[in-house]
């Protein structure tokens, strides 16, 4: 099982050490291979996501990326930032399926920013479109309005479109997602206004058809938003675009207590996939040794149990984050009085220990 190691810039090295410490912990036989991206990509050739690096890629059977962007290149031509390099990876290997869980350790309650009874059992999983949408539609740019108010003044535009195969399919990940789990699905869109959105809803709710046993609701994003904090539990599996799942994901994240603790999976038709914490590189901790591993720890064990067929692996680190959690020890973003604050590299050699 061959895979592909991209820590990506900031703290990114820091955590995928921790995951690759992890993995190797396990005993079993991996083939690992690192390779630059994002910033480091652009440092070492040039580009985000360097020809080596997608050639690593495509070959592995599953991929560990750590996070992207540093600040130092915020100047460069967009074609050239460090986070094209993940967009180019999800076109590459037709990653289109976010899946990203917000499950609340009862160890960590109090680490929400929501009252303890509103969050506690708290468990989602949302399932993310990820190759659609308006972060990829066609045209887009700067132009000279043509026409309009503002017609001969600069206006930016972007194009927000999906085909009906990309709704369908991600449709199908999600019904599936939610036989195996409560049986409840919710499609969070925005139909009352954009036209995409009512297709999706169409297509989504056609789809339906196939999954007699799963409840199907449609809720619309702004609503969404606002039930994630108000009554968060009445939430199983939501599946939703590109753009929307991106922010109802980070809110999610912050239910959990930290967005250091939330993982994820992109995975392609063949359930090859991806597999990255949810927060950014945050150059400004980077080498401090105080950045949270447990979400790149955490997709480690995605991976296994999604893309490797390692699902009594996957629980290993599973369960060895929670006695790590249950003994107290806690990164700077999870700390509270009365636990052990520990860093970066502390915190990965526990769960090594806790893996028995």
């Amino acid at each position: 099982m061959k895979i592909a190691i991209l820590p990506g810039d900031g703290i990114g090295t820091e955590i995928v050490d921790q995951a690759v410490n992890v993995l190797n912990a396990l005993g079993e036989k991996f083939e690992l291979e690192t390779a630059p991206v994002g910033g480091a990509g652009y440092a070492a050739h040039g580009h985000p996501l360097p020809e080596g690096t997608l050639k690593l890629a495509k070959e592995a059977d599953a991929i560990l990326f750590g996070a992207v962007g540093d600040w130092q290149y915020d100047n460069l031509e967009r074609s050239l930032r460090p986070e094209q390099a993940i967009l180019g990876l999800r076109k590459h290997l037709g990653l289109f399926a976010n899946l990203r869980p917000a499950i609340l350790y009862p160890e960590l309650a109090n680490a929400s920013t929501l009252k303890p009874e509103v969050v506690s059992g708290l468990d989602i999983l949302i399932i993310r479109e990820l190759t659609g949408d308006v972060y990829f539609g066609q045209p887009r740019g700067v132009r000279t309005a043509p026409d309009g108010a503002f017609k001969g003044e600069r206006e930016g535009f972007d194009t927000m479109r999906y085909a009906e195969p990309e709704i369908r399919r991600i449709a199908h990940v999600a019904f599936q997602a939610a036989q195996k789990r409560d049986k409840r699905l919710t499609s969070v869109d925005k139909a009352n206004v954009l036209e995409t959105f009512q297709f999706w809803r169409d297509i989504v709710t056609e789809v339906h058809q196939e999954y007699p046993d799963v409840a199907l609701d449609h809720m619309y994003i702004d609503n969404a938003a606002m039930q994630l904090v108000r009554a968060p539990k009445k939430f199983d599996v939501i599946v939703t675009g590109n753009m929307f799942g991106d922010i109802l994901s980070d809110q999610a994240a912050m239910l959990t207590g930290s967005i250091g603790m939330l993982p994820s999976a992109s995975l392609d038709a063949n359930n090859k996939g991806l597999y990255e914490p949810s927060h950014g590189s945050a150059p400004d901790i980077a080498g401090k040794n105080i950045a949270n591993p447990l979400a790149t720890i955490l997709s480690a064990a995605m991976m296994l149990r999604f893309s490797l067929n390692k699902a009594e692996q996957a629980d290993r680190i599973d369960n060895a984050v929670k006695k790590v959690l249950a003994q107290g020890l806690r990164t700077a973003d999870i700390y509270e009085a009365g636990t052990t604050k520990v860093g970066t590299i502390e915190m990965g050699a526990a769960v090594v220990k806790a893996l028995g």
